[in-house]
């Protein structure tokens, strides 16, 4: 008795059709098609950049240089001078306390606020439109407001002060142990809106059972905040201070409205230093210089929120 085998048949490609191999590359092909454009865009507008000033740290760059194009190397002879250099390291402390003191007032004020206005009551929606409005103003036109506020002789604030007895000569943006607190404290007027926004959105993403068994179990307010609200909003919490911390460590503009660096360069910051360095003093090498320590002080805290929300998602 014989036994027959049955061969299941091979399946056989359409007519046409591409082979395996190739439509592998042709998909790979259109997947680089579409990644190319944001690529060379940020080769352009931020990888050249941040190498052309690193390069010039290292160069004698001058104004000449845009002439001539000669600008010979000098080592680290800008990074020396700008390190010995007494105003470099006020400049790196009122970074520090501009920056600490901005994202922890804009922070605490936010989340006040996105707390509050998760409550319903009458004209909520419009108020919270209103708290925007600072943050829709450019800073420059803010920071030239708040320097007519602040005035010492003609300002609405000293003004109001001298009305109610609380005095009325203070020197907001004139004394040299007042001047970095103002600045501050103006700062986070801008920033309050930011901050509120995303607390806000994040609250609205805080389960209500959490809330409800909270509630059943006798937990007080302050206990379901803590224990409840805080736990859940974290990630949110994490990308509103790195993003604050970006945007205040470099800050410039609202800076030259209001102090330009003064007085007796108080509120001189890494930031209106590399200004002054560059387009002041036209010592561009030691501009460049104080750039690539921002850029450093940057990257370094890019680097612990990432380490952060990997041992966060671990």
């Amino acid at each position: 008795m014989t036994t027959s085998t049955v061969t299941a048949p091979t399946a056989v490609p359409p007519a046409g059709a591409p082979a395996p191999a190739r439509l592998r590359r042709r998909n790979r092909l259109a997947q680089w098609g579409f990644v190319a454009p944001a690529v060379l865009f940020m080769l352009l507008f931020f990888g050249y950049p941040l190498l052309r000033n690193v390069v010039m740290s290292f160069q004698h760059y001058t104004p000449k240089t845009f002439f001539t194009g000669e600008a010979p190397l000098n080592g680290f002879d800008n990074w020396s001078n700008v390190f010995r250099d007494a105003l470099f390291g006020k400049a790196l402390w009122h970074t520090l306390v501009f920056t600490a003191g901005s994202l922890l007032g804009q922070f605490c004020a936010g989340l006040a606020l996105a707390v509050f206005f998760t409550r319903k009551f009458p004209l909520n929606g419009v108020l919270r439109s209103l708290i925007l409005l600072p943050w829709l103003v450019p800073m420059v036109v803010s920071g030239i407001v708040w320097r007519r506020i602040l005035d010492q002789d003609t300002g609405v604030l000293n003004s109001f002060l001298g009305t109610t007895g609380l005095g009325g000569h203070t020197p907001w943006l004139t004394d040299p142990h007042m001047a970095l607190l103002s600045v501050i404290l103006v700062n986070i007027w801008i920033g309050i809106p930011f901050n509120m926004v995303i607390l806000y959105g994040g609250l609205q993403e805080v389960p209500r059972e959490l809330y409800e068994a909270a509630a059943l179990d006798g937990a007080s307010a302050w206990r379901t905040f803590r224990s409840v609200t805080l736990p859940v909003l974290r990630p949110v919490i994490t990308v509103v201070l790195v993003l604050g911390f970006m945007s205040t460590v470099k800050i410039l503009d609202l800076v030259l409205a209001l102090t330009d660096g003064g007085p007796a360069d108080a509120t001189q910051t890494l930031g209106t230093l590399t200004y002054q360095n560059s387009f002041v003093r036209l010592d561009f090498g030691a501009g460049a210089v104080v750039g690539n320590v921002l850029i450093l002080i940057s990257a370094v805290f890019a680097v612990l929120y990432l380490r952060a929300n990997r041992t966060e998602g671990k």
